[in-house]
């Protein structure tokens, strides 16, 4: 399965952006779509999550309320819609795939990785 991100950008403080992450190749049914980012000098860390089939949802506590991610079955995508976004949630994104469909958190709990989108929040 092959992951790529895309749609970051430079927005402000309170502004929104959608991150869209296209998925190809042959990718399992029960898998888990994954959103992690890191900052300079950070660990990568867990964001947002997805069933591939659809329905479950799971989110990091630090973008419940402000982040939405969505599977888009048309386009083959999984998208991340930020909102209210601020100077900390500035950071490379990336999406990821977990064949088991586990729903973990962690980064060693997702095999297969796209490169990663920029998102820089100004004040």
């Amino acid at each position: 399965v092959q992951l790529q991100a895309s749609g970051g950008g430079l927005v402000q403080a309170g502004g929104s952006l959608r991150l869209s992450c296209a998925v190809s190749g042959h990718i399992v049914t029960n898998s888990d779509i994954g959103w992690f980012r890191q900052a300079p000098g950070k660990e990568r860390e867990f964001v947002a999550g997805i069933a591939w089939s659809g329905g479950r949802t799971y989110y990091a506590d630090f973008v419940k309320g402000r982040f939405t991610t969505s599977r888009d079955n048309a386009k083959n995508t999984v998208d991340l819609q930020m909102s209210s976004l601020k100077r900390g949630d500035s950071a490379i994104y990336y999406c990821a795939s977990d064949p088991s469909g586990y729903g973990g958190t962690r980064v060693y709990d997702y095999e297969y990785w796209g490169q990663g989108t920029q998102v820089t929040v100004s004040s």
